[in-house]
């Protein structure tokens, strides 16, 4: 019986050559997008699940309220580890990170053997304290896990940098540099297996706490907050009286009675607005958008987002299905009448068509999976992922075919009691059951369909809308012709005030400045707290960056000097530059002249600069305070645009002159600034991909109710004709209903369109408005895809002979 159910599906499936592939198509398409998708959302669920002991290891989260809006961050000064240890026994373990480049060989170095003179970049480094190692029981290579940061001066590095460096060796106890520094060698204590990809944690190199002490105190300040903490519960933990004890304690024993010895203002009060948590590090790669950090995560809402598109996906090609299916009922329904006739019972004909329906699911899902495999390079550049088929795991293909028995169960269940349901008599006479001609569930199919399509366009436009705002927006500072040499600190401060001095002897060379702190991400950043002179126990400190910069910076990046004077080129004339932000913050009338502090020296305001966006611009811009100093890793180079080849061949032979065994690396700062919003560009690929996904799948459903409504109006179409109707005009009946199934879809698309971009531009302090253009655009352009689309339907049953269609009566 199995055997003839086959034999008339696949005898069905090619006498609708056109229908079964528009069916297995529409299928196919569905299920590659919703697989891939499958395969991004479990790889950004499988985050920081590896550690042996994942479920007892925690990251110490900050949360702060400030003028009713809760700030989180995982910063903490240096002694937290100690006093968490001591002070809790439910606490196993508890260990530091600091990856901020601010610190010095924390972030990126040029690094090299001991033996070898050529430096090579690097980036991924961080310190670490041994119990780190501990607490996430990294795998070794080589080396003791338990001593390998032990001792001061001592680093584990990856497998991969250990192959790299050292092939076919074990390198521990070799001595390695960072950025020349011979007198600090740093000796290989340990080689960890590679960081899984799926890790927040992605360092190559890990530089003990051991023995380090970046300042005078730093190790006992409680002043000062650079360090991520994670501690290792022991088991049967309760983590929320955890939480409450360790605000209690912490707050009263330590940060009291240091914002006490510097006399800070309201104290306690301040210390009311804080609370810490502990979070699973299962959580930080997904629960982290909105905490201050220094990792590369992802975001939750976007898992249930692309959760969602996919199961849209997957609905709609489902519908599709069934429209297709009953749409051609006319075709099926002799068939069915004549078989009911000689005897068959209603529950064979619906075991044969849901045998058709798993036909046609098992080869869109055969077709689906190579096509995923397929487009999954694509996919891979448009999410910035390396995903890969699981082809040779255990659970692959029992789900794939699980799926497509049930897909194909679920999307054949409706034409099969519709199609088994015909009654003998009826059909037989030359006439389908009326209720086959109920539209309203078919044209709220379209609708659903084409509202999601003008959703997906119209969130796609504003997506590119706003990404074409902050690439042309006015940012108080000029990005473009900016070459930034990199790596420039390992020739010292002597020798890259020599570069300098030689790059600005370059005729198309128009100023040079010598500065890590860039209005651009990755690069210096370091957060104060300012006050007016005299006035810090008495009034609340401003939050303030502190750049080092040099009397070049204001040129270089085109930023404009509204008050004052800028730094002395021949000396430190001892004063700072602040913004007009630092200005309205510190309550300053007159600035020049006045007197601001950092809780030490007195740092007399010399100028005062337009405010520019040195941060994202999802965020206002805040407080800055500019000194003369030389942090000497990024020399930034203004140019002339008129021959960039012949410039860069320039400085790049002053480069190798100057340090001929280091490779010059150079990027552009409007690249650099265009690499901030990557992930705003990434959605916007994505929605654009997701859009046109829907508008096929949609046009594919349309095709099908244009199908059905021709059959169904066959006689109809018919009549007029005879009385003398135009093709045009009957072409304009048929052709007229879905254009209002259009117009109702985006009557719904444009409020919850506005409401979801509205939302997401809700992260962007600055941002574009949502005009009227781009909901009217979508329109249009859902409309003309939809007459496109019924169209070739219309056409041809208006140009169909009436005599076919009126023989039967």
């Amino acid at each position: 019986m199995i055997k003839n159910y086959l034999k008339i599906a696949v005898r069905q499936l090619r006498k609708q050559k056109m229908y079964s592939a528009i069916k297995i198509g529409g299928f196919a398409l569905s299920i590659a997008a919703c697989l891939l998708i499958g395969l991004y959302i479990k790889d950004e669920l499988s985050y920081d699940k590896s550690y042996p002991d994942t479920n007892r290891i925690y990251r110490l989260v900050e949360y702060y309220t400030h003028d009713g809006k809760i700030e989180k961050g995982n910063d903490y000064p240096a002694p937290i580890s100690k006093a968490l240890k001591a002070d809790f026994p439910e606490i196993e373990k508890s260990a530091r990170l600091m990856p901020n480049s601010l610190f010095q060989n924390a972030g990126s170095n040029e690094l090299r053997r001991a033996d070898q003179v050529e430096n090579t970049h690097e980036e991924g480094f961080t310190y670490a304290d041994q119990d780190l190692l501990d607490i996430l029981k990294l795998p070794m290579v080589y080396g003791n896990r338990s001593k390998a940061l032990a001792e001061p001066n001592t680093m584990v590095i990856s497998k991969r940098k250990a192959d790299k460096y050292f092939p076919n060796q074990n390198p521990v106890g070799k001595v390695m540099y960072l950025n020349n520094d011979q007198t600090k060698p740093y000796r290989i204590g340990g080689v960890m297996e590679n960081p899984p990809k799926t890790s927040h944690l992605q360092f190559d190199f890990l530089l003990t706490l051991n023995g380090i002490e970046f300042y005078k105190g730093e190790q006992t300040n409680w002043n000062a907050s650079n360090y991520p903490d994670y501690v290792l519960l022991k088991p049967g933990t309760n983590i929320d009286q955890l939480n409450k004890k360790i605000t209690v304690d912490i707050d009263k024993n330590y940060l009291l009675p240091a914002l006490l010895s510097i006399s800070y203002k309201d104290a306690e009060k301040e210390l009311k607005k804080l609370s810490f948590k502990l979070q699973p590090i299962s959580d930080i790669h997904l629960y982290s958008y909105d905490i201050q950090d220094e990792f590369q995560h992802g975001d939750i809402r976007f898992i249930w987002l692309f959760g969602a598109i996919a199961g849209f996906i997957l609905t709609i090609a489902c519908i599709n299905f069934i429209n297709l299916s009953t749409a051609k009922s006319a075709n099926r329904a002799k068939e069915v009448g004549l078989r009911k006739v000689v005897g068959s019972t209603r529950y064979s004909l619906i075991s044969q068509f849901l045998a058709e329906s798993l036909l046609y699911s098992v080869l869109s899902f055969i077709i689906g999976v190579l096509l995923a495999w397929v487009l999954l390079p694509y996919f891979n550049a448009l999410a910035s992922k390396t995903l890969t088929m699981p082809w040779q795991t255990f659970w692959f293909m029992p789900i794939i075919f699980a799926a497509a028995f049930v897909v194909g169960i679920v999307a054949g269940i409706y034409p099969a009691f519709y199609l088994s349901s015909f009654k003998p008599a009826s059909v037989l006479k030359g006439s389908i059951s009326t209720g086959s001609k109920n539209s309203m569930l078919r044209n709220g199919l379209v609708v659903f369909q084409f509202t999601a399509s003008i959703i997906l366009i119209i969130c796609t436009f504003v997506i590119y809308n706003q990404m074409k705002y902050i690439l042309n927006k006015d940012i108080g500072f000029n990005k473009d012709q900016v070459v930034m040499l990199q790596g420039a600190n390992t020739l010292g401060d002597n020798g890259v005030k020599i570069l300098k001095q030689q790059l600005q002897k370059l005729s198309s060379v128009k100023s040079v400045s010598i500065g890590d702190y860039l209005p651009v991400e990755g690069t210096k950043r370091n957060g104060n707290t300012l006050y007016n002179f005299g006035k810090s126990k008495v009034e609340t400190g401003v939050d303030t960056q502190f750049w080092i910069t040099d009397e070049d910076y204001l040129k270089t990046f085109g930023i404009k000097l509204l008050e004052g004077v800028n730094f002395n080129p021949d000396g430190n004339n001892g004063g700072v530059i602040i913004n007009q932000t630092m200005v309205k913050k510190l309550n300053l009338k007159n600035p020049v002249g006045k007197v601001i502090t950092h809780g030490g020296d007195a740092l007399r305001i010399i100028g005062v600069v337009q405010d520019f966006n040195f941060e994202s611009l999802r965020q206002p811009i805040g407080a800055l305070c500019l000194f003369k100093g030389i942090s000497p890793s990024i020399v930034s180079v203004k140019v002339d645009g008129g021959n960039m080849s012949s410039t860069l061949a320039q400085i790049s032979s002053i480069w190798k002159n100057l340090s001929p065994s280091q490779p010059i690396r150079y990027t552009f700062l409007d690249e650099r600034f265009a690499n901030m919003y990557a992930d705003v560009q990434r959605m916007g690929h994505i929605f654009t991909s997701f859009a046109i996904l829907a508008i096929i799948i949609a046009c594919l459903g349309l095709f099908a109710l244009a199908s059905f409504m021709a059959e169904q109006r066959s006689k109809e179409i018919g009549i007029r004709k005879v009385l003398g109707a135009s093709v045009q005009s009957i072409t304009k009946l048929l052709s007229l209903d879905f254009v209002k199934l259009v117009f109702i879809a985006i009557v719904i698309a444009s409020p919850i369109a506005w409401w979801a971009m509205t939302k997401w531009l809700e992260d962007f302090t600055y941002r574009a408005p949502v005009s009227w253009w781009i909901f009217a655009f979508a329109g249009v352009t859902a409309i003309l895809i939809a007459l496109l689309t019924v169209s070739f339907q219309s056409i041809k049953a208006a140009v169909a002979n009436p005599i076919k269609a009126l023989k039967t009566e």
